[in-house]
C-alpha cells in the first residue's frame, strides 16, 4: 500500500528530462486556471514532485528556475482566467465548464463571501482553482485588487509546494506526511461519490 501511494505522490517524472519537466510543470500550472481544466490536472502533486526531483544530487532541475517559473505560470493562468471572465461573461463560463458547471454556484458563493481571500485560497482547492479567477472577472473585481491576490496566491501555493517537495527530500517525515495526505485524499475521492450515490438512491426510493 505504501509503495502504491508513493508512486501516486511521486510519479516517475524524471524520465522526461529537464526541458520536458519544465514544460510539463509550467504548462499544468497555467492550464489549471487559464484553460478551465483544473478539475483534471494534478497540479499540487506535480509541484511537490518537481521539488523532490530538484533536490536530488543528479537532478537536471534548478530550484530557482522551478520556483520562478511556477510562480509566473500561476500568475499568468489566473490573469488569463480573469480577463476571459471579464470580457466574455458568465454565459461563456457556463458553456465552457460543461459537466463541471454544477460546481459554479458553490464557487460563486465562495467568491461572494470572501472576495480577495477567495482568489488566494482557491489555489489549494481544485474546483475553486479552476473557477475563481474567471468568476472574479465576471464579477468585475478591480484588476489591481485581483492582481495582488493573484500574486499572493501564486507564491503561497506554487512556490511553497515546490519548496516543500525540495525540503521533503532531506526530511523523510515530510514525505511520509505527504503520502498519508494522498491516501486520505484518494479514499475520500472514492467514498464521497459512493455516499452521494447511495443518498440519491434512498431519496428516490422515498419519493
Amino acid at each position: 500500500m505504501s509503495d502504491w501511494l508513493a508512486h501516486l505522490a511521486d510519479p516517475p517524472l524524471e524520465d522526461l528530462g529537464a526541458l520536458g519537466l519544465y514544460v510539463l510543470v509550467f504548462g499544468i500550472v497555467f492550464a489549471e486556471t487559464g484553460t478551465l481544466v483544473g478539475f483534471w490536472l494534478p497540479g499540487s502533486s506535480v509541484l511537490f514532485t518537481a521539488g523532490l526531483l530538484a533536490a536530488r544530487e543528479d537532478s537536471p532541475l534548478s530550484l530557482p528556475v522551478l520556483v520562478v517559473g511556477v510562480t509566473l505560470a500561476a500568475i499568468l493562468g489566473d490573469t488569463v482566467g480573469y480577463w476571459s471572465g471579464r470580457r466574455l461573461g458568465r454565459p461563456w463560463l457556463l458553456r465552457r465548464a460543461g459537466k463541471a458547471a454544477h460546481h459554479l454556484p458553490k464557487a460563486e458563493a465562495f467568491y461572494a463571501k470572501y472576495g480577495w481571500f477567495a482568489v488566494v485560497a482557491c489555489r489549494f482547492i481544485p474546483w475553486l482553482r479552476a473557477f475563481t479567477p474567471i468568476i472574479a472577472g465576471t464579477a468585475a473585481m478591480s484588476y489591481p485588487k485581483f492582481a495582488s491576490a493573484n500574486v499572493v496566491g501564486a507564491l503561497c501555493w506554487g512556490a511553497l509546494l515546490v519548496l516543500a517537495g525540495y525540503a521533503a527530500d532531506s526530511l523523510p517525515w515530510v514525505r511520509t506526511l505527504a503520502y498519508s495526505i494522498a491516501g486520505v485524499a484518494i479514499l475520500v475521492s472514492i467514498v464521497a461519490p459512493l455516499v452521494s450515490w447511495v443518498r440519491r438512491r434512498r431519496a428516490r426510493a422515498r419519493s
